[in-house]
């Protein structure tokens, strides 16, 4: 079928027919995607490569080449570590800010004492886990069969980069809208799919124990005031927002009585304005900076160093306070303001620690009255969620490498933000079910999950994150060339947002049990849930995208119809239905979007779909020639970079399944002969 002409070939594969097939060989050269930069970048994140090249005919008798990269990343460990730490930081606060609550009565404090026995237990095993972690020194790999490991569980299960790299005659693929490249990259992230196989499945997955949780809370609310995971939510945040402005607004209050002592009018009226700014979100202090604000404007109105006031939030001084004080010389400004900014500090300082109080004793409530249950699906949540943070910011940069010189994705990245889809082959049936029920909320919680792009200061290239479980920002690192090209917009710190979807079609002979005896709602509800989450992106896309941008993207692509044709299949309720599958991941593409594929660990079921995604490619846009499909899929499976896969989870060069388990797998779904058979999964 095809041929080498460089290279001498490691494994050579034939057909049923006895036929000649793509001739394999492999390859360790690593690829280089946009120059020495990235390319040194990436090497920094993948790790262990396996490479494998194609000769496929076209329809027209030419001939494309086709390489295929497999490469583990080694953020599937410094992403949990770096979790682990925010957790364990956020957690000490919290426990902290409980002891701090002051005298409580009896009944209170008991429970005080309860909760932080709980509680410390809690921040003691993320200790250990962290330690445990931390020996993993260079690890950039977690097998399928190490997925129900304790100490690994908050690492993403066989996290790999499945790379297509296409040079074909036929490319129909642009840069941009304007410039053709010579090659085509088709980029999935596969890695099991995110949940906490340590703790089991026996009581669901996180979809189910957190409505259950919820729904108890609120019939027992007699025992306590029952406050909604929103309102816990917002209590968190204020708080958190308390830590943060308190010091600003200390410093702003400190820069205005230095603006003071230098008898600068302009740079008082500057340090006033800031400290304004900043103080507006305590109400009990604003009487105490209206009078600073009415002392400014008098000392600046007597120096005649000003035209109009200062003024407060709209624009006038309080005439009560104005009269009330009468200012000193010039001379005097800093002692006139320092017994004021005083008193403003000492207001805010009551205000900070009332507040601080308050929302405390609501976290303490809430935990006292849901102990332990609240801190296990703490537990559980946090181990789904390093899983799926872990895939995504490998995606990411990933993504953001490869289209470096792509005008219209950096455009999309900061105006719209990027569609991150997930496709699940997870079925409805027994465990796979609890499965389902974590990565639906692991995936779900991404949304909390902002990007940053910064200037790599040192050759430390590893993401960095911060914040806390209600909101997080990663920090992605580029070389100093790279970054100075990017649009103003990103290089000025703003947030880039994604928007994760999730997609799932069972497969296996369970999903076939599942149709027949069992329950398809949880799949069908997440499929019509997350296609409202894709098509709310859309228009939002095409409301945010140049008018220029738009036309030219809709003569290309009929995405208007793509979804239609996926709301369809849908709502058809059709078994197995793998049509929506490639309509979302056809989608994805178009979109500039992340893939990724996920099964139970994404060894065998993902390596099916991979591989016919890939070759689904080459036919429906390189032209690959209708009677090598088959064939071109075959040689993947057997030769390719998933079996090599298969081989690094279990020692064993065999998909995990039987002939009967084939019977119920969608057609182009089975693996070649000689290729499965008995092997631990």
């Amino acid at each position: 079928m095809g041929e080498i002409e460089d290279g001498e070939a490691d494994h050579i594969t034939t057909d049923v027919q006895g036929q000649k097939c793509a001739l394999v060989y492999e390859c360790t050269d690593p690829e280089s995607v946009n120059g020495k930069d990235n390319l040194s970048f990436l090497n920094a994140v993948l790790k262990n490569p396996v490479c494998k090249l194609y000769r496929f005919p076209t329809s027209d008798n030419k001939w494309m080449q086709i390489r295929e990269q497999m490469s583990e990343s080694i953020l599937s460990f410094h992403i949990p570590k770096e979790l682990i730490s925010l957790h364990i930081k956020e957690d000490l606060c919290r426990n902290q800010e409980i002891k701090e609550l002051g005298e409580l009565s009896p009944h209170w404090d008991n429970l005080r004492k309860n909760v932080l026995t709980h509680c410390d237990e809690m921040v003691n095993m993320y200790q250990d886990i962290l330690t445990e972690l931390s020996k993993e020194t260079g690890s950039s790999f977690k097998s399928s069969s190490s997925k129900g490991d304790k100490t690994l569980e908050f690492v993403p299960v066989n996290l790999h980069l499945q790379r297509m790299h296409v040079h074909s005659p036929h490319l129909k693929v642009f840069i941009s809208l304007s410039v053709p490249i010579p090659d085509a990259l088709y980029d999935v992230i596969t890695v099991g799919a995110p949940a906490a196989h340590f703790q089991g499945f026996k009581n669901g997955g996180l979809r189910k124990l957190l409505h259950r949780f919820e729904t108890e809370r609120r019939n027992t609310g007699y025992q306590f005031i029952y406050y909604s995971p929103e309102n816990t939510a917002k209590a968190k945040e204020v708080l958190s927002n308390i830590n943060q402005l308190q010091p600003l607004i200390a410093t702003h209050a400190d820069l205005l009585l230095n603006s003071a002592s230098q008898h600068s009018p302009d740079s008082l009226k500057n340090s006033l304005k800031m400290l304004s700014e900043k103080d507006r979100v305590w109400a009990n202090v604003g009487k105490s900076l209206n009078c600073v604000i009415a002392m400014v404007d008098k000392l600046i109105e007597r120096d005649g160093g000003s035209e109009g006031s200062s003024g407060n939030k709209d624009g006038e001084k309080d005439p009560s306070l104005a009269d009330s004080i009468t200012p000193h010389p010039r001379e005097d400004w800093y002692e006139q303001l320092h017994p004021l900014i005083l008193t403003l500090k000492d207001c805010m300082g009551e205000v900070v620690s009332r507040a601080k109080q308050s929302l405390t004793f609501v976290l303490l409530q809430e935990l006292a009255y849901s102990l332990p249950q609240c801190l296990m699906l703490t537990l559980r949540r946090d181990i789904v969620f390093s899983q799926a943070l872990a895939g995504l910011v490998c995606g990411f940069i990933i993504k953001l490498h490869t289209s470096l010189h792509d005008p219209d994705f950096l455009q999309q990245l900061h105006t719209v933000g990027l569609i991150v889809q997930y496709e699940g082959l997870l079925s409805t049936y027994s465990d796979e079910i609890g499965m389902l029920e974590d990565m639906a909320v692991g995936i779900s919680d991404l949304k909390k999950v902002t990007f940053k792009i910064i200037e790599a200061k040192s050759n430390d290239v590893l993401p960095v994150i911060t914040g806390r479980r209600e909101h997080y920002v990663v920090e992605v690192k580029l070389p100093a060339r790279v970054f100075e090209s990017l649009p103003l917009q990103i290089k000025e710190g703003q947030l880039l947002r994604v928007y994760p979807v999730l997609f799932n079609v069972g497969i296996n002979e369970q999903q076939t049990l599942a149709e027949r005896f069992g329950d398809v709602s949880l799949q069908e509800s997440i499929n019509q849930e997350n296609f409202e989450l894709l098509k709310e992106y859309y228009t939002v896309f095409m409301e945010k995208m140049p008018p220029d941008y738009i036309s030219h993207f809709q003569e290309q692509n009929d995405l208007k119809g793509l979804l239609e044709n996926l709301h369809q299949n849908i709502q058809a309720k059709k078994r197995k239905n793998v049509e929506i599958m490639w309509l979302a991941a056809t989608i994805c593409r178009k979109l500039n979007g992340i893939r990724f594929t996920c099964c139970k660990s994404a060894k065998d079921r993902t390596s099916m779909s991979v591989t016919l995604e890939q070759c689904s490619i080459l036919r429906d846009e390189h032209q690959l020639h209708k009677d090598f499909f088959i064939r071109a899929l075959d040689c993947m499976r057997r030769e390719g970079c998933r079996i090599e896969n298969v081989l690094k989870n279990i020692k064993c060069r065999k998909y995990a399944f039987n002939m009967l388990q084939l019977m119920a797998f969608p057609k182009y779904y089975r693996p070649p002969e000689g290729t499965y058979g008995k092997a631990d999964t």
